[in-house]
C-alpha cells in the first residue's frame, strides 16, 4: 500500500513518485519539513515547503485511510462475507466516504426493523416482490403470516418486506455515491429563524429567510449559519434541489437502479411507494448528514487556511529591531501600565501612570515618561491598541512634541493575546517579579522589537487573526497553526544565545524539553561560542543536532559561518571555496564580487548537489539575512479618535489587522476596525483578499459610511469611490432576493450577504467576542445603502484582546 500512496500523492502534486518517496523516507526518519525543504533539496529534487506540507497532510490522510481499510476488511472477513468482488471494491475505495459507503451494509449496528423482518423470515418475500412485480403484494404476503414470529397479518408482512428493501436501497454504495454528488451539485442550504427568536438572534438576521446552493456558499457564511443553529436561533435544512411542485428527481434514480418502473403490473405501485419511503426516511437523511459534514469540513478547511495565512503574515511582520522601547498598555480607571525594555528585550523599568479619567494626572504622567525615556535612552514608544489607546497615543504625541531632543518614534501595536501571555505559566517564569498587569506592557514593547520572538510565546489561537476560529476542529486548527509557526521561525532563524525557550521549541528538531535544556545550559555556562557546543546540551543527540543546527545563529562566535544559514555539514564546501579564492572564510563572507565569480558547479560533489551549493553562495553574500520586510509605521490622523470623529469621504491611513474571505479589517485609530469588503479592494475582480493586502500592511483608505449605533465602519481602498452623503441619500443598491444575493452582484462576488464579525480585529474594545456573526444594518439605513452600493453587505469589524 505504501507504493500506491506515494504514487497517488505524486499524481496529486504533479511531481515524480521518487520525489515523494524520498520525502516520505525523510519524514519517517524524523526530519522536519523546514529541514527537508532547506537542506535536502537534492533528495526531494527541489520540493518546496508548501509542497512538503501538502504531502505531509495527504500522507497522514491516506495512511489513516489504509488503516481503516484494513479494519474494514478484517471486520467483513470475520463475518464470513468477504467475496473477491467485495474485497476488490474495498481495495479500490479512494476516499474515507467511499470506503464507509461500501462497509455500511456490513457494519455492526443496532437491531433494525429490517433485521427483525429477516428474523421473521420475510427476506424471501422482499426479494420476490422486487424481482417479480407481476406478483400481487397482498396475496404474496399472506403466505408469510405467522403470529409466532410477530407477523400478525399480510400488511405486517408487507411492512417488514418494505423495511428490508428500504435498507437494501439505502446501503447501495454506488447509488449513494451518485446521489450524494447530485445533491451536492444541485442542492442548497436553507435557513429560517426559529419562532420567537427574532430579537434574541438579531445578529443572524441575514439568515432569517435564506437559501443558497451548497457550491456557492463561502466558508464564513456556512460557519455563521451553523453557529446560529447551535445557538438555537436558526433552523437549517439541506434541500436536495430548488423547491418545485413536481416529484423528486432523485426517486427515479433509486427506482432505475433496481429496475423498478410503473408498467401497470400489480406490484409496481407498492415498489414505487417503497422507493419513495426509502428516499424520504433513509436516503435523504443519510445524505443530509454526509453533506452537512462536507459543508462543515470545507468551511473549516477554508477558515483554517485563512487563519494560517494571516498568522504567517503577522509573525513575519517587520521587526523594529534592537532598540530600547517603552511599552504602554492603555487603560482608564486602572491607569496606563508602563514598561521599558532595553535593546535585548530585558525589562529595565516599570511604572503605572494615570493620565486619563478619573485621575487626570496628565502632566505628572508626561514627566514620568520623559524621565524614563531619557534615563534608558528609549527610541521607540509602543502603544497597545485597546481601550484608551487613542487617548494614550495623544499623550505620547505630546511627549514627542515637548521633548524633541529624545528623538522618539511612537507606534500603535496590536495587543491581541497580551493578556493571555500575561497570565501564562511562561510569563510567570520569565517575569516572576512583575505583576500580571505589567507583563502586558512588556509584551507590547517586545512585540514591536520582534513580533515573531514575542508572539511565539502565545497560543496561536489567541492571537486573533482567524474567522469563526472557536467553531473549528481543535486538532485541525492547531496542527495547521503549529506548522505555520514552525515554518516562520525556521525561515527567519533564531539567535541561540538570546532566544526564549518557547522560541527555541519551534526550531526544527527541538522539543520543549530540549529548549529548556538549551536555556539551562546557556544560563549555567554562558553564551554558546559555536554550534558544536550545542552537542554538550543534555539530550541533544546527533539527530536533533542535524535538524536544528542550520536554523540556530551564533553571532560573534568562534566560526563566522555559525552566524549564517549554512549547515555545519556543508562547512567543508565553503572552505573549498575560500581555498579556491586564496583567502580566509571570514574574508569570503559578504564579498559579493568574489562570490559571484565562483561557479557553483565547480563545488558539486557526491554529498552536495547544485541546489545546495547555489544556496550556500547566495547565503554567503548576505549571511543570516532576515527575510522580513523593512519596518514602517502608519500615522493616524489627528483629531480622529472615535467613531463620532469619522465622516464619509475621509481619507485615512491605517494598518490591516485581519484578512477574511470577504475582505480586510483595518485599524484607523478609532477603537473599531473598519471593513474593506473584497468588492471595494480593487477596480478589477479580486478572488482572494490576501492578493491585495496582508495583516500588518499600512494602507490608505476612504471612509464610505459610518454606523455609530452598530459600531460599523465601511471603508474602500479605491480612493475615487463616492462616499454616501451624510443624510443617507443616494442611489439604492439592488434588492436582495431570497437566496442571499442581489440580482446583479458587483464583480461577480458570491459573498454578498453580511456575516458579522469573523473574529476580525485585535486588541481590546467594543464588540468583544471573537467570531460573533452580526447582522447588517437595517434595510432603510444609510449604512445599508452604502453597503449595497459598494457590494458590502454588512460584515462588521471589531477589536479583541
Amino acid at each position: 500500500m505504501t507504493t500506491s500512496i506515494e504514487a497517488r500523492i505524486a499524481e496529486e502534486l504533479g511531481v515524480r513518485e521518487r520525489q515523494v518517496r524520498a520525502a516520505v523516507e525523510l519524514l519517517d526518519g524524523g526530519s522536519t519539513v523546514p529541514f527537508i525543504a532547506r537542506y535536502r533539496k537534492e533528495a526531494t529534487e527541489m520540493l518546496d515547503d508548501a509542497q512538503l506540507r501538502t504531502l505531509e497532510e495527504r500522507l497522514r490522510y491516506l495512511r489513516e485511510l489504509e488503516d481503516r481499510r484494513t479494519a474494514v476488511l478484517d471486520s467483513v472477513r470475520e463475518q464470513g462475507k468477504l467475496t473477491e468482488e467485495l474485497e476488490a471494491r474495498i481495495l479500490a475505495a479512494d476516499t474515507k466516504a467511499r470506503l464507509e459507503d461500501i462497509y455500511l451494509p456490513f457494519k455492526p449496528k443496532r437491531r433494525t426493523k429490517a433485521q427483525i423482518a429477516r428474523e421473521a423470515g420475510l427476506a424471501p418475500l422482499a426479494e420476490r416482490l422486487l424481482a417479480d412485480p407481476s406478483v400481487e403484494p397482498a396475496a404474496a404476503a399472506a403466505a408469510y403470516v405467522d403470529a409466532d414470529k410477530g407477523v400478525a397479518d399480510a400488511p405486517a408482512a408487507l411492512e417488514g418486506a418494505r423495511a428490508i428493501l428500504t435498507e437494501k436501497f439505502s446501503e447501495d454504495a454506488d447509488l449513494i455515491g451518485e446521489l450524494r454528488e447530485r445533491m451536492w451539485g444541485r442542492g442548497r442550504l436553507a435557513a429560517k429563524v426559529r419562532e420567537g427568536k427574532e430579537q434574541e438572534g438579531a445578529k443572524f438576521s441575514d439568515y432569517f429567510d435564506f437559501a443558497e446552493p451548497f457550491t456557492a456558499l463561502p466558508s464564513h457564511r456556512i460557519l455563521a449559519m451553523l453557529r446560529g443553529e447551535k445557538e438555537d436561533v436558526l433552523s437549517l435544512d439541506l434541500e436536495p434541489e430548488e423547491a418545485t411542485d413536481g416529484p423528486s428527481s432523485y426517486e427515479p434514480m433509486v427506482a432505475s437502479r433496481f429496475g423498478i418502473a410503473d408498467r401497470g403490473r400489480p406490484g409496481d405501485k407498492w415498489l414505487q411507494d417503497t422507493v419513495r419511503w426509502a428516499w424520504r426516511t433513509r436516503i435523504l437523511v443519510h445524505l443530509g448528514i454526509d453533506l452537512r459534514l462536507r459543508l462543515r469540513t470545507a468551511a473549516e478547511d477554508e477558515a483554517v487556511r485563512v487563519f494560517a495565512a494571516n498568522l504567517r503574515d503577522l509573525l513575519l511582520a517587520a521587526p523594529a529591531g534592537t532598540r530600547a522601547t517603552l511599552g504602554l498598555d492603555p487603560g482608564f480607571r486602572t491607569g496606563v501600565k508602563v514598561a521599558v525594555v532595553d535593546a535585548t528585550g530585558k525589562v529595565v523599568a516599570t511604572d503605572t501612570i494615570h493620565p486619563h479619567v478619573p485621575a487626570n494626572r496628565w502632566d505628572e504622567s508626561l514627566a514620568k515618561l520623559a524621565r524614563l525615556a531619557k534615563e534608558h535612552a528609549v527610541e521607540l514608544v509602543a502603544i497597545g491598541n485597546g481601550t484608551a489607546s487613542r487617548e494614550t497615543d495623544k499623550l505620547a504625541a505630546e511627549l514627542l512634541a515637548k521633548h524633541p531632543e529624545l528623538q522618539l518614534t511612537k507606534v500603535m501595536v496590536s495587543e491581541a493575546g497580551a493578556s493571555v501571555y500575561s497570565a501564562s505559566a511562561f510569563a510567570s517564569q520569565e517575569l516572576p517579579e512583575l505583576d500580571v498587569s505589567l507583563r502586558g506592557a512588556v509584551s507590547i514593547a517586545r512585540r514591536l522589537q520582534d513580533p515573531l520572538a514575542e508572539l511565539v510565546k502565545i497560543d496561536p489561537k489567541s492571537i486573533g487573526v482567524g474567522q469563526y476560529q472557536h467553531d473549528l476542529a481543535e486538532t485541525k486548527l492547531s496542527r495547521s497553526l503549529d506548522a505555520v509557526v514552525e515554518d516562520c521561525v525556521n525561515g527567519v532563524g533564531v539567535d541561540v544565545n538570546t532566544a526564549s525557550a518557547p522560541l527555541l521549541s519551534r526550531v526544527s528538531g527541538i522539543s520543549s524539553g530540549l529548549a529548556e535544556n538549551i536555556v539551562a545550559h546557556r544560563d549555567a555556562n554562558g553564551p554558546f561560542r559555536s554550534r558544536r557546543a550545542l552537542k554538550d546540551v543534555a539530550r541533544l543527540g546527533p539527530k536533533a543536532y542535524e535538524q536544528c543546527a542550520g536554523f540556530l545563529r551564533i553571532r560573534g562566535g568562534d566560526d563566522p559561518l555559525d552566524a549564517s544559514a549554512v549547515h555545519p555539514e556543508a562547512y567543508p564546501v565553503v572552505r573549498r571555496m575560500a581555498k579556491t579564492t586564496g583567502g580566509e572564510v571570514a574574508a569570503l563572507i559578504g564579498d559579493t564580487g568574489t562570490l559571484r565569480s565562483l561557479r557553483a558547479g565547480d563545488f558539486v560533489d557526491d554529498s552536495f548537489g547544485l541546489p545546495t551549493v547555489t544556496d550556500i553562495l547566495r547565503e554567503l553574500e548576505k549571511p543570516g539575512r532576515d527575510p522580513r520586510p523593512a519596518f514602517k509605521t502608519a500615522t493616524f490622523k489627528e483629531g480622529v479618535e472615535k467613531l463620532g470623529d469619522l465622516a464619509s469621504g475621509m481619507v485615512l491611513e491605517g494598518v490591516v489587522t485581519n484578512v477574511a474571505a470577504f475582505g480586510a479589517f483595518v485599524d484607523i485609530g478609532v477603537h473599531q476596525d473598519g471593513l474593506v469588503h473584497v468588492s471595494a479592494m480593487s477596480k478589477t475582480f479580486v478572488k482572494d483578499p490576501r492578493d491585495v493586502v496582508k495583516p500588518g500592511d499600512v494602507v490608505k483608505v476612504k471612509v464610505l459610511d459610518v454606523d455609530i449605533p452598530r459600531k460599523r465602519v465601511s471603508l474602500t481602498l479605491r480612493l475615487d469611490d463616492e462616499a454616501v452623503p451624510e443624510d443617507g441619500s443616494g442611489e439604492r443598491g439592488p434588492r436582495r432576493e431570497r437566496g442571499g444575493r442581489p440580482p446583479q452582484q458587483r464583480q461577480g462576488q458570491g459573498q454578498g450577504r453580511g456575516q458579522g464579525r469573523q473574529g476580525g480585529g485585535q486588541g481590546r474594545g467594543q464588540n468583544q467576542g471573537q467570531g460573533r456573526g452580526q447582522a447588517p444594518a437595517p434595510a432603510n439605513s444609510a449604512m445599508a445603502d452604502a453597503l449595497r452600493k459598494a457590494g458590502l453587505f454588512g460584515e462588521g469589524g471589531g477589536k479583541r484582546r
